[in-house]
């Protein structure tokens, strides 16, 4: 049976109920706490919304610490996307118990990702029953992309950021994953920041902050 997610998690800036929830993932070998640092950041620009950091389901296999979403022992394309179509059930039940657990729809979720968090974040909005809000990704790539025509089901609008200096997820992979998102009539906006790595930087966070805010709006539902 596959692993529960849990990890830390913002309540509402504005003391409130929460009307928005955004949900953090975090890259390989990384935390939730590493992204919450995210939720601190944005909390101004969404009062309204709860943020939720889940630990990924598996230990790392490559360092002593930290969460994996799938193993990066072997890089071939199958391999990857092997790892991210067994992580992405556990990561949709997750995301749909916390929805279902504030009674919010899906348009009150947003999913932000870094890394191998993108991956999954680009891999399972598509595939919701309905679209989220907004999925914002950083640093990532897209895998799957052969089997989306006859797999997608939602198309949430989409904010890619990317380092050009990146040198553990090379920047093409941002530039191509926002073209095929394209084709299958995703709305996509894509921005390379300039001699940035493997990493993100405040230009970076507050575009995504406004991303978020713009597509989440006050958190109420729509009809």
């Amino acid at each position: 049976m596959m692993k529960e997610l849990s990890g830390p998690s913002l309540p509402p800036a504005s003391g409130g109920p929460a009307r928005q929830l955004v949900v953090l993932l975090h890259g390989v070998g990384a935390d939730g706490r590493d992204l919450l640092s995210l939720g601190e950041e944005w909390r101004a620009s969404l009062p309204h919304a709860a943020f939720l950091a889940p630990d990924a389901p598996d230990a790392c296999d490559m360092a002593p610490y930290g969460f994996q979403w799938f193993s990066l022992r072997e890089l071939s394309p199958p391999r990857l996307l092997a790892g991210i179509q067994a992580a992405a059930p556990g990561l949709t039940r997750y995301l749909d118990a916390q929805r279902q657990a504030l009674g919010f729809s899906w348009r009150q979720v947003a999913l932000v990702g870094f890394s191998q968090g993108t991956m999954m974040a680009l891999h399972v909005a598509p595939r919701l029953p309905e679209p989220v809000a907004a999925v914002v990704g950083y640093s990532g790539a897209m895998l799957g992309f052969e089997t989306m025509g006859t797999e997608v089901r939602s198309r949430p609008p989409v904010l890619l950021v990317h380092g050009d200096a990146d040198d553990v997820v090379p920047v093409q992979a941002t530039s191509l994953a926002g073209a095929q998102l394209r084709q299958h009539g995703f709305e996509v906006e894509v921005r390379i920041r300039p001699r940035l790595g493997h990493w993100l930087d405040e230009d970076g966070i507050g575009v995504g902050g406004r991303f978020l805010a713009r597509h989440l709006g006050d958190g109420s539902p729509t009809p």
